[in-house]
């Protein structure tokens, strides 16, 4: 670094911004913060910059950064989460971990490893990070699905077999020392450790639950309890001889049942993630590029065991349970990496002399390529799926049964929408619709979402948006509107297009999260937009069950009908009708205007225009937008109980009919009759733009829309055909 005098102050300072800018060149890339900081390591160690020329510079927060890690690990410790997910995340945990270990030793062997490397390398295949996994999940909003709650419970059991194996490395460590047999080595450690459980127990049932209460009247005071009980109970299991990682692990079981633990492990998250940029700084800054050179074709074989093996064994004993087989893929992507316990559990291999730097730099390099890959592939879970589907039906049964039963009831044709999401805002709707007498279709992938659907009184199916599979379970053919809650750009573009593919003909709804995302699903085709920020959930059902969705037929009809709503602060406000000139501008008729509750059809030409007013326009397709767009408005329906009285009926002209050579202009149907003529159909080619100076021949189909009184009226007038 030159002649210049870096302070321990000037090189932390260093450290902390090449940590800062690598992590922001990783964030561009989608990576995890551990890749950056083991990459920044890397830089700031001897064999780059030399930022770091002694480790034991950091080796302190490194330390307090792994307690604090295995602390907040066993504080949300959730066992309830295993048993919520029943024997798939014991069965598939254990499978994994049995199967990886095995493998994986015998890979190691066959590379001419010692048994105690090949049994360090092999185990340290076998975890994979919660913390990451966790994050992209809850970032994909799957955290919840059934695939996510899966993966959480079998990571949880993957964190318990690491910390049993982070126990019997500690007793075998302790083995090498003295002259006693192992046995009786072991037998010692074994009572010291009953003996630190039978304290701890002691204290969370007479101690912990009165100095919590206590320290709990302040914050911070409840925050430096928390750092320095996991420190302590660190460094009492170390003078024990057990590892500082078993101790903090139990710090934080002992607290994992009390009212502040959720107040704690919040609060401590980011020091947490702090501290731990030291722990992979202080790890990167170990190895040695060459090292890691060297080991580069060891790691590639390991690396694509791990990224291909690891997610075939959790989708082969998925589907033997029976679950789908995309359940089983989504699952079993969870695994397709190592993770900071593998590189826990290498650190502590290392300074108990059991390997050596070249294991070291071998097990990092893997969790780096790892990390890195499996990254990708849970971001694109989906397209990766849509690949592969058809090569992974052979890990799935003829019947799986655990996701057909459980949550599946048959769809029937009765079924007039299929809703997409039964989270809080798509369960208002629902419920809202139901009110209207809909019938509805739940579809969720979680189950606690399936469940509050059953108790609403509605039919649910497991299933997930962007699941090309879903669809042929559905009755696309008779419903009427499909609407997704789901807020996923991707999910949502990718529904859009299975529905073309099938020619569904109905009418689609679509949720975005801002204006970008709703100008793209109108871009789409999308009939509606909801948008939760602006439109409460019965806002959203009133559109869905309007007066402009109920009209039926014109599906043929070269014109669409669009209702929009005049906002606040709109430069319309105030305007009569007339004014807004919407023919001449845009050539865009208004049909009909909802105001306060009340539908009013053929509107006056002077009726003045004012905010929450709800307007129903007739355009041709190409204009629906830019009408939408002129008006500055966001498309809103009219109340369900008016809906009825909207209607659109094709009416033949029979040729003995006095109307036979008089114009528009003369029948004057508006004022007659209260309905407009939109078109006329004739010699089955329709004009959609009808002239006020056209005039009507025999045989012509007029398409009408207005009251259903108008309508009856209008075909009470003409000569029965």
């Amino acid at each position: 670094m030159g002649d210049f005098d870096w302070t321990p102050f000037a090189r932390m300072a260093g450290v902390l911004g090449i940590a800062a800018g690598v992590a922001a060149v990783g964030l561009k890339f989608r990576q995890p913060l551990i890749i950056s900081f083991l990459f920044a390591g890397i830089l700031v160690g001897p064999s780059a910059v030399g930022l770091v020329q002694n480790v034991h510079e950091i080796e302190l927060l490194a330390g307090i950064g792994i307690s604090l890690l295995l602390f907040v690990v066993g504080l949300r410790l959730d066992l309830t989460m295993i048993r919520t997910v029943g024997p798939v995340a014991l069965a598939t945990g254990l499978g994994q971990v049995a199967f990886t270990s095995l493998v994986g030793f015998l890979i190691a062997l066959a590379f001419g490893m010692s048994l105690v490397t090949a049994v360090y390398v092999a185990v340290a295949l076998t975890f994979s990070s919660t913390i990451i996994i966790v994050k992209l999940l809850s970032d994909k909003k799957e955290i919840d699905s059934l695939h996510g709650r899966i993966a959480v419970g079998f990571l949880i059991v993957q964190d318990i077999v690491a910390i049993l194996a982070l126990i019997g490395l500690t007793a075998f460590g302790g083995g090498r020392q003295g002259d006693q047999g192992f046995l009786a080595q072991s037998l010692w450690i074994l009572a010291r450790g009953l003996i630190m459980l039978g304290v701890i127990v002691a204290m969370m049932k007479w101690v912990l639950p009165s100095v919590l209460r206590y320290m709990a009247r302040s914050p911070e005071l409840l925050v430096l309890f928390a750092i320095a009980w996991a420190v302590v109970l660190s460094s009492a299991a170390e003078v024990l001889g057990f590892s500082k990682e078993v101790g903090a692990f139990l710090a934080g079981i002992s607290l994992a049942s009390s009212p502040q633990r959720d107040a704690i492990g919040a609060r401590l998250v980011v020091l947490r993630d702090f501290l731990l940029l030291f722990f992979f700084i202080h790890l990167g800054a170990q190895l040695n590029l060459a090292d890691l050179g060297a080991e580069a074709g060891k790691a590639s074989v390991f690396s694509v065991f791990v990224l291909i093996g690891n997610p075939l064994i959790v989708m082969i004993i998925m589907g033997i349970m029976g679950y789908r087989k995309r359940t089983g893929f989504m699952s079993g992507l969870a695994v397709a990496q190592i993770s900071e316990f593998s590189l826990i559990l290498a650190a502590l291999g290392l300074s108990l002399g059991h390997i050596d730097q070249s294991a070291m730099s071998l097990i990092t390099l893997v969790g780096l390529v790892t990390i890195f890959a499996s990254t990708y592939m849970i971001l694109y879970s989906g397209p990766l799926y849509a690949r592969l589907a058809n090569l992974l039906g052979v890990f799935e049964r003829s019947n799986p049964y655990r996701e057909t039963t459980a949550d599946a009831a048959p769809p029937t044709e009765r079924h007039q929408i299929v809703m997409m999401g039964m989270g809080n805002y798509g369960s208002a709707i629902a419920a809202r619709l139901k009110q209207h007498g809909w019938q509805l279709l739940a579809v969720d992938f979680d189950p606690g979402a399936l469940s509050r659907g059953r108790r609403m009184g509605l039919t649910v199916l497991y299933g997930d948006v962007g699941d090309p599979e879903l669809l042929a379970q559905l009755p696309l053919d008779r419903a009427k509107w499909v609407i997704s809650t789901v807020r996923d750009v991707q999910a949502n573009t990718t529904l859009v297009n299975l529905l073309s593919e099938i020619r569904y003909t109905g009418r689609l709804a679509l949720t975005a999260a801002n204006p970008a995302q709703a100008d793209h699903y109108h871009r789409l085709g999308a009939h509606l937009v909801l948008e939760p920020f602006d439109d409460a959930a019965e806002q959203a059902a009133e559109a869905v069950a309007g007066a402009v969705q109920s009209l039926p037929g014109l599906k043929d009809w070269p014109a669409v009908l669009q209702e929009v709503t005049l906002q606040p602060g709109s430069v319309f406000s105030g305007k009569k009708l007339l004014e807004l000139d919407l023919r001449r501008e845009l050539g865009v008729s208004v049909l009909a205007i909802s105001r306060a509750g009340k539908v009013h059809f053929n509107p006056d030409p002077n009726l003045r225009m004012f905010p929450g007013d709800r307007m129903v326009l007739l355009c041709p397709p190409e204009q629906a937008a830019a009408a939408v767009d002129h008006l500055r408005q966001r498309e809103l329906g009219a109340p369900q109980d008016q809906a009825g009285d909207f209607d659109a009926d094709e009416i033949l002209v029979p040729p003995e009919s006095d109307w036979v050579g008089q114009s528009l202009t003369e029948l004057n149907f508006r004022h007659r009759y209260g309905v407009t003529v939109i078109g006329i159909r004739r010699g089955g080619r329709p004009n959609a733009s009808p002239r006020a100076a056209d005039t009507i021949q025999g045989g012509d189909a007029l398409i009408v829309v207005g009251t259903q009184q108008g309508i009856a009226d209008v075909r009470a007038a003409l000569p029965a055909v």
